[in-house]
């Protein structure tokens, strides 16, 4: 399944109350390591049944941003239990990626 695209509106539903942990990308279609890491994280969303995987355009959604204090992307955060268990900024392969997710 390809990652989904959450909303301000959909972020409380989708990642806080889900019943897995949620591997979140906070990305920017201009930003070039958001490209880099793309394939990485929508392999990730098509792979893994046990964990929900998330996008999140900083564009488009700058109140959660703002909300988790991203300020650089591409970041990754793991929340579990609608709380954040695990953050990496920057482009990370397949297997550290799998690592945040342990």
């Amino acid at each position: 399944m390809a990652a989904l695209h959450v909303t301000v509106d959909s972020f409380e539903k989708e990642v806080l109350q889900a019943d897995k942990p949620v591997l979140v990308d906070f990305w920017a279609s201009w930003c070039g390591p958001c490209k880099m890491l793309l394939p990485t994280v929508e392999a990730l969303a098509d792979e893994l049944t046990d964990v929900k995987v998330c996008k999140v355009n900083v564009d488009e959604e700058g109140d959660l941003a703002q909300r988790y204090k991203v300020m650089t992307i591409p970041t990754l955060m793991v929340f579990k239990n609608g709380e954040i268990a695990k953050k990496s900024i920057g482009v990370i392969s397949k297997n550290e990626i799998m690592e945040l997710l342990k």
